[in-house]
């Protein structure tokens, strides 16, 4: 599970410029034992009306995309 962690956080790590480009961010809370990533929008990104694409567009397409053994992402 620690790999797991790390390499969604790596993968945070490459998408994090994009978000804070309009004054955003995102962070790891938690991977569930039954392999839902569980991310925290923060700055611009919480609350914005785009939010729920950002999430599913971009961070879950990718983290699906590389650790395809995770079951999805969740906002938290």
């Amino acid at each position: 599970m620690k790999n797991m962690q790390e390499t969604v956080e790596r993968i945070l790590e490459s998408l994090r410029p994009r978000l804070q480009m309009d004054g955003g961010d995102v962070e790891l809370v938690e991977i569930t034992a039954d392999n839902v990533v569980k991310l925290r929008l923060t700055g611009a990104c919480q609350g914005c009306p785009m939010s729920s694409v950002t999430l599913k567009m971009a961070l879950e397409a990718e983290i699906l995309r590389q650790v395809p053994s995770l079951r999805g992402v969740e906002s938290v």
